[in-house]
């Protein structure tokens, strides 16, 4: 028998399954989270491969793209980040609402890439905090699809009032978005 999900813990019994609401919510979450693709160069080529039927991205609940920051939870940078990009995509990152992820796909939005120069942003983790990093030159889409299950794991297990705690605000502040 194939199980579909993790049975979240709890108290089960003749009829009757309880189990905490933060528990219920992120495995809600986890399975239905809304990507945002921004995609400046090649790593975007092998997201498209990792949304067609070989390697079906909507298998782990992402069927639906969205190209909307107000209407998507999970930011997705693929690419190489000019230094003039890095206020857009700053305010892409503040008009999603909360909660929100980031994962950056590649060497480019990782660390820069090969593109060591004065115009090339050396990471998007200078202007918006990052998730969860894939590495590559472009990455293959099964790396794409390991980072896309490290988000899960991370919304799966993410408390509830996390956003709200000081540490989270802090970060914010860091970042100059609070």
């Amino acid at each position: 028998m194939t199980k579909i999900a993790d049975i979240p813990e709890g108290f089960g019994g003749e009829g009757f399954f309880a189990t905490s609401l933060s528990s219920a919510v992120g495995l809600a979450r986890a399975n239905s989270i809304w990507p945002l693709p921004f995609a400046t160069s090649c790593c975007g080529i092998e997201f498209m491969a990792t949304m067609g039927t070989n390697y079906d991205l909507s298998r782990f609940g992402m069927e639906r793209l969205s190209f909307s920051p107000r209407q998507s939870d999970l930011l997705m940078v693929m690419g190489t980040i000019a230094k003039k990009m890095g206020p857009i995509l700053k305010q892409v990152y503040t008009q999603m609402a909360e909660p929100k992820w980031v994962i950056a796909v590649g060497a480019c939005a990782s660390s820069g890439g090969i593109f060591d120069t004065y115009s090339v942003l050396q990471g998007i983790d200078k202007v918006i905090p990052v998730d969860v990093y894939v590495p590559g030159c472009p990455p293959r889409p099964e790396q794409i699809i390991d980072g896309i299950l490290k988000i899960q794991e991370l919304v799966k297990n993410e408390p509830l009032r996390r956003r709200f705690s000081p540490e989270y605000q802090h970060l914010l502040e860091k970042y100059q978005i609070a």
